[in-house]
């Protein structure tokens, strides 16, 4: 979210911008121009090298990347320009695995009848294989998000005495994500809809059989399976690697892990 722009000209030189128009995007590839007002609005830049001329924008922009574009500059100069961007406050919460551990968070009950399950985090690693997300069930019922040859699954299984069969639905988005930089995950889950995003890559889908009636337990583990060899999911491997910002619900779990909340607490699985 950027908040404000500042720019200067550049260092010890008579090159310093004096109009430029600012743009936005998300992908790098469809950009848009910034409005004021709804006309498209010029910046007035510099009159010098050294001064900074500071821009809080009407209204923040939503983006991953900014475009300055020059209009006019110092005539007995060329163009020249350093630049500073604002930001809202950005809070990081980070966990490291090391590929035997596992985070488990035990929920009140009374959380079960929420409408809308919505989970959210980002990792980064250099392996391509690990378990990020389970979830399971008595009765064989379970939800596992798992890294699998640098691909990111998630498997939805109710395959129970009281649930179809064929209730058992794998989907796979992005690839190379085992390539240590940080990349976002998001599963939000009302009813028998499912959002699944890796990466602003989304993949909605109704899932089959009476998903909403999943029989779980009340935790979920973050980084690897408590009990290895209990659910039918592909590797078993434990993440190796770092978490940042892990939500449920609105629950920030790495921050309760840190204060040593009682719902939440590490497993180390033996080797």
């Amino acid at each position: 979210m950027i908040t404000a722009v500042a720019t200067q000209g550049g260092y010890g030189s008579s090159d310093w911008v004096t109009s430029y128009l600012l743009m936005f995007s998300d992908s790098g590839r469809n950009w848009k121009q910034y409005r004021q007002e709804e006309s498209i609005w010029a910046f007035a830049g510099n009159t010098n090298a050294d001064s900074v001329i500071y821009y809080k924008l009407q209204h923040s922009i939503k983006a991953r990347f900014l475009r300055f574009v020059p209009l006019d500059w110092n005539p007995n100069g060329r163009i020249g320009m350093r630049i500073e961007v604002y930001g809202c406050t950005y809070r990081s919460e980070v966990v490291g695995f090391d590929g035997k551990s596992c985070l488990i968070y035990t929920f009140n009950q009374k959380l079960m009848s929420t409408l809308k399950d919505v989970i959210s985090l980002k990792f980064k690693t250099m392996q391509s294989d690990g378990i990020l997300l389970h979830r399971e069930g008595q009765n064989g019922d379970h939800i596992t998000l798992e890294l699998i040859k640098g691909k990111l699954g998630i498997y939805l299984n109710s395959d129970t005495k009281t649930h179809p069969s064929n209730a058992q639905i794998n989907i796979t988005l992005g690839s190379l994500l085992d390539d240590q930089h940080w990349h976002s995950v998001l599963i939000e889950h009302f009813n028998n809809q499912v959002n699944f995003t890796v990466d602003k890559h989304t993949h909605h889908f109704h899932a089959k059989g009476e998903f909403s009636y999943l029989d779980l337990d009340y935790e979920l583990s973050f980084g690897g399976i408590p009990v290895p060899g209990k659910s039918g999911t592909l590797s078993h491997r434990n993440f190796h690697g770092c978490f940042e910002n892990i939500y449920y619900n609105g629950m920030n779990i790495i921050d309760l892990a840190r204060r040593h909340k009682s719902q939440i607490y590490f497993v180390v699985r033996d080797s």
